[in-house]
């Protein structure tokens, strides 16, 4: 497989951020990873949906025509409706597709209603799943309140395609949703909606840091995060 000069630098950047958040980590600081989310650049190819698709295939997400079964990790809502409330009625963000997924949450509902432990939240502020340990009481689903999680209704298997091996499939009956690629992370790279959008719109670093360009990026400009007011503290925000 070749990589364009251009990947290369991207890659091997996200792997500097990585390594010195290790080291603050073994130092004592913890990292705490969040994402960005820049509406204006994600409108510059209209209908993009590369960084869904990267996603969905990375995970083995199954792609089940029927809308009452759907499984999504990343999706895409009306500006409007995704941060209901805060968008004035006259912006033109109004009808601007938002690239909704999960928050990982800083105080995640999700985790304290599970009755198996299946979903918990790790020290770098992931909020990770146990598909193992999932019974599929869909508690989490109903206390999430960003819709974020999806139920396996039936066998998922046969509705993926170009099955990626190196990363396992669910069966039916247990809940899934975005994971922040912790898989790549452990490997030092970028999750694989922000290696795959063309448009850079999509921003992931460490909260924690600073120094880093998601921290520097939501200092510089306007932010917003999704139902602010439920306390929930999401770590994913959209420019304005």
């Amino acid at each position: 497989m070749t990589i364009s000069r251009q990947a290369f630098l991207r890659l091997s950047g996200f792997s500097f951020v990585v390594a010195v958040a290790r080291k603050a980590i073994g130092a004592g600081a913890r990292a705490r990873w969040g994402m960005a989310v820049d509406a204006a650049k994600c409108l510059k190819r209209e209908n993009c949906t590369k960084c869904i698709a990267a996603c969905h295939q990375e995970h083995n997400v199954p792609s089940i025509p029927d809308r009452a079964h759907e499984v999504r990790w990343l999706w895409k809502e009306p500006f409007d409706h995704a941060l209901a409330g805060q968008v004035d009625e006259y912006s033109a963000l109004r009808a601007v597709p938002a690239m909704l997924l999960c928050n990982h949450c800083e105080n995640p509902p999700c985790v304290r209603v599970c009755p198996t432990q299946a979903t918990w939240k790790r020290e770098d502020g992931i909020v990770a799943m146990d598909w193992h340990r999932c019974i599929g009481c869909r508690y989490c689903m109903a206390a999430c309140p960003y819709g974020s999680r999806s139920f396996n209704f039936m066998d998922p298997r046969p509705y993926i395609h170009n099955a990626n091996a190196q990363f396992p499939t669910r069966t039916k009956g247990v809940v899934e949703k975005c994971t922040f690629c912790s898989e790549r992370l452990a490997v030092g790279r970028p999750p694989a909606c922000v290696e795959a959008c063309p448009e850079k719109a999509l921003t992931f670093g460490n909260l924690n840091d600073p120094q880093s360009p998601l921290r520097q990026l939501l200092q510089a400009r306007q932010h917003m995060r999704r139902r602010p007011e439920l306390g929930t503290g999401p770590d994913v925000f959209y420019i304005a």
